[in-house]
């Protein structure tokens, strides 16, 4: 959970906030996420996530475009003795990634985004977003 802001240097580095870290994590899976943004995924929550994909039928195109941009993408960030990760060049220009970053927790993973990006994003959908809880949630309770 939570919201940070840090720059992403012009190697790609980026500060992950120690909230995100502990001491047994060494690398972290990176790979394209919606939105123009990355996700990122502790080793257990990226295999999660890949048993799920793996159950996609790979005969749906559908499937096929997806699960070429997610793996495609994806790639395994050590951490450094400064808590700091390199973004692949490719991520970074995936994101739009050019100085000014906002790290966030959403429940499984992290995302990274451009803070234009994420700021006019956050802007559009502030008027939605009651209405898109209130969807969501009468879905949920439906199912129960």
């Amino acid at each position: 959970m939570g919201e940070y802001h840090h720059n992403i240097d012009e190697k790609g580095r980026i500060v992950l906030p120690g909230k995100f870290r502990n001491d047994e994590m060494d690398k972290i899976i990176v790979t394209r996420g919606l939105e123009k943004c990355l996700y990122l995924y502790t080793e257990d929550e990226w295999n999660k996530v890949v048993t799920k994909l793996n159950r996609l039928p790979f005969t749906k195109k559908d499937a096929r475009t997806f699960m070429r941009s997610f793996f495609a993408g994806a790639s395994v960030c050590e951490f450094d003795k400064s808590g700091r990760i390199n973004i692949t060049s490719p991520l970074v220009k995936y994101a739009g990634l050019t100085k000014e970053c906002v790290i966030i927790g959403v429940n499984d993973r992290i995302e990274i985004w451009d803070e234009e990006l994420y700021n006019n994003y956050m802007n559009e959908n502030a008027n939605t977003l009651e209405a898109i809880a209130e969807n969501l949630f009468e879905v949920q309770d439906e199912a129960l």
